[in-house]
């Protein structure tokens, strides 16, 4: 007996794909709504009814749509992708040898314990953090106290890293959005390149001693940068926007057609 195609098939007969696997389950074998939502108190409930009228969505528009569905073809995770892997990964690793083997990494005297270096760097990873521990002349002065400063200036740099990573902790509280592109949150994006380059414009105001510029005018790029990045990134953006959002309403209107 020849298969039966996709239009010879019944309201009631599951669809499947190629493989005979059951794509949506039949009504009759799936718990409703009302069911579903007595099961469930709180934030499991709402998590439920949001995946039940996904699911329901889901198949009104399978049942409704005129498109069969193919095998999906792949490869086996043995032999084809272990195999590639570990080809990969031995030719990377052997790189990695060979550079050590020609390449060695120069190792300089041994340090003097009883002389201090002329410059004092942390790891490069922490050159922002270093650089807010110089924000002296932040530090305001005040008259009141005979021109003497509340706090000095290593105390006020550990309070400006206090602020800085609570403010970075705070961002994801801040912003509960579901934006996956910047172009979708301008603000936020903007942000973030704000950010970005602050840390790094911090970062080589901590070698100030090594850059050839003035200390005065590097402490001012420090936070003026910040700011044009900042503001570039959002106005970039927030052209961008209006076309990218209606790109992305029409091709959600293709998928989700109205009934």
């Amino acid at each position: 007996m020849p298969e039966n195609t996709p239009d010879d098939r019944t309201d009631d007969e599951p669809r499947t794909d190629g493989a005979g696997t059951n794509v949506v389950p039949p009504d009759d074998d799936t718990p409703t709504w009302s069911e579903r939502k007595t099961r469930r108190a709180g934030l499991p409930r709402l998590t439920y009814e949001y995946f039940e009228r996904a699911r329901r969505e889901d198949q009104d528009l399978r049942q409704e749509s005129t498109y069969v569905e193919r095998d999906v073809l792949a490869f086996p995770t043995w032999p084809h992708e272990l195999i590639r892997n570990l080809a990969l990964t031995s030719f990377f690793v052997g790189m990695l040898l060979l550079l050590a083997a020609t390449l060695p990494p120069h190792i300089g005297d041994p340090a003097n314990r009883s002389v201090t270096p002329a410059i004092i760097l942390p790891d490069w990873y922490l050159y922002w953090s270093f650089g807010l521990l110089k924000l002296g002349p932040l530090n305001p002065d005040l008259a009141v106290l005979g021109g003497e400063k509340v706090v000095s200036d290593k105390t006020y740099g550990v309070l400006a890293n206090v602020v800085v990573v609570g403010t970075m902790a705070m961002v994801p509280f801040l912003n509960k959005g579901s934006a996956r592109r910047p172009v979708e949150q301008p603000f936020w994006a903007a942000v973030g390149v704000g950010g970005t380059v602050f840390a790094f414009t911090i970062a080589v105001y901590s070698a100030k001693n090594l850059v050839p510029m003035s200390p005065t005018l590097l402490f001012d790029l420090t936070f003026i940068l910040p700011l044009v990045a900042a503001a570039i990134s959002y106005a970039v953006l927030k052209t961008m926007r209006e076309g990218y959002m209606y790109d992305l309403n029409r091709r959600y209107y293709r998928l989700r057609p109205p009934k």
